[in-house]
């Protein structure tokens, strides 16, 4: 293969030796037809010279990157589902395929899949992926990386020719396999794994790991200081992405903890949603009869997860105080949320105190007008620099009454960071690029009926295009000001 100067290959996982995963082989699929390939993220890790042949042998046949992973890897670990522990898990129809690093920060990135085959962890599972299913990850991880989440790239996608049944949608459907490009597929469970076996040997090596690899803000050593501050570190990170999730009015929908990484980065999406309007106890996977991770509730139960991996880490140290370390989430959860509003908003920071007013005023706001979740921010971008554009359009109604008003006079207090958008065709559009549930069944009915992929692609370079947009200077407040 073309080797690219950025391809940096660095496969760091085996050094942990045995107990951490199990060599598999892939599956072996009937076809191969390429449905997705992020070039912009291939280029970045020195893959995007690979012509179609080369991409396929090593992203649907799976065939060893260069000076890469010999075999796949699947992971071990446990996990809190639902609130139930499960001693049952680990890869069961994925795998670790290779280590690279970043070609711009330097830091280890892992290409992992999804569908490519049973492993010792299926638990009498296929291994295999609905083509459904990768389509819907791909559209969420371009929508949430466009939205400032932390989230994991999905970087190919091949159909691949089998029929698949399943429970929960029209059977047989079409098959898939996706590879996604993350910061670390080490998982809360990774370390409950070993907890529950008394593996206090394995649990500092893969302490030791975490931080050398994927955490190296995290000072190295083997005491009580070290895992406090790790555990702060990761709280932050966890805190950061529970706020990106408010942010984009998203509902991950099984936060799980063998679903959190320690990176603090979104992965493995199920039966997600993106809020219609602000709806504190929407539900996202049908299964979750009780809310336990309805919207409202992510950001507990990301702290109840923390909790767990302390309660996985207390071995480390027995007699450690880890609720300081986890007091950071809240100031952390705080600074983030305000960041990602003003983002969405378009605005420059007036400092702390005002930029937590103005998100307590968003929130008012679009409890009590039903306005549109993507809406309001697409109106409100820029302030009160764009009120009266909002007003003239097509949910001017609600944009009135008394938490309006509050809202408004907050938002005097704030000034646009780019105010040279405002004529852009996309603000000057009829609405928001948004990825709503109907949105999704539109685009999916295309592909299943008549295998129009239009749609697909039309929606993901809407999304890119809007998350462009956003990629603004720094919005932060000038110290001199």
């Amino acid at each position: 293969m073309p080797v690219s100067p950025t391809y940096r290959p660095a496969p760091r996982f085996p050094a942990l030796g045995e107990g951490f995963f199990d060599p598999v082989l892939p599956a072996r699929f009937p076809r191969r037809v390429l449905r997705f390939r992020n070039q912009r993220w291939a280029e970045r890790v020195g893959l995007g010279d690979l012509d179609p042949a080369e991409w396929e042998a090593h992203l649907a046949r799976f065939e060893p990157l260069p000076h890469n992973l010999e075999r796949p890897l699947a992971l071990r670990y446990h996990g809190h589902q639902f609130g139930v522990y499960n001693p049952n898990l680990g890869d069961g129809r994925g795998f670790l395929f290779a280590q690279l690093l970043d070609a711009e920060d330097s830091r280890l990135l892992d290409l992992g899949t999804k569908g490519s085959g049973q492993t010792p962890w299926s638990r009498g599972g296929d291994g295999r992926l609905t083509l459904k299913g990768g389509v819907r990850e791909v559209l969420a991880t371009e929508m949430l990386e466009a939205l400032g989440v932390p989230t994991s790239k999905s970087f190919s996608l091949f159909e691949t020719g089998e029929q698949l049944f399943r429970g929960d949608e029209p059977s047989p459907t079409r098959s898939s396999v996706l590879v996604r490009l993350s910061h670390s597929h080490v998982r809360f469970g990774s370390f409950q794994r070993h907890a529950h076996h008394g593996d206090r040997e394995r649990l500092e090596a893969l302490l030791d790991f975490s931080i050398t690899q994927y955490l190296p803000e995290v000072p190295r050593g083997r005491g009580e200081e070290t895992v406090l501050a790790f555990v702060r570190e990761v709280c932050e990170r966890s805190a950061a992405l529970a706020a990106s999730y408010k942010a984009a009015g998203f509902v991950h929908g099984v936060l799980n903890t063998d679903n959190m990484n320690i990176t603090g980065e979104s992965f493995d999406y199920g039966p997600y949603r993106f809020l219609p309007t602000y709806d504190l106890e929407f539900v996202a996977a049908y299964f979750d009869h009780t809310g336990l991770y309805a919207f409202g509730q992510q950001p507990r139960v990301v702290l109840w997860n923390l909790t767990r991996l302390t309660d996985a880490l207390r071995p480390l140290c027995p007699t450690a105080a880890f609720a300081p370390s986890l007091r950071a989430f809240q100031p952390a959860f705080d600074a983030a949320l305000q960041r990602l509003v003003l983002r969405r908003l378009g605005l420059v920071s007036s400092g702390a105190d005002l930029d937590g007013m103005l998100v307590d005023a968003c929130d008012e706001f679009l409890k009590a007008s039903g306005v549109g979740f993507d809406r309001f921010f697409f109106d409100g971008y820029g302030g009160l620099a764009r009120k009266e554009q909002a007003l003239a359009g097509p949910s001017g109604e609600r944009y009135q009454g008394p938490p309006f008003e509050a809202l408004c006079r907050v938002l005097e207090a704030f000034t646009p960071a780019r105010p040279e958008l405002f004529e852009h065709a996309y603000f000057q559009g009829e609405g928001p690029c948004s990825l709503l549930i109907d949105e999704i069944e539109a685009i999916w009915s295309a592909i299943a009926d008549e295998d129009d992929w239009g749609p697909f692609a039309r929606k993901v370079e809407a999304i890119r295009a809007m998350g462009a947009l956003y990629e603004a200077p720094d919005t932060e407040a000038d110290p001199d000001t």
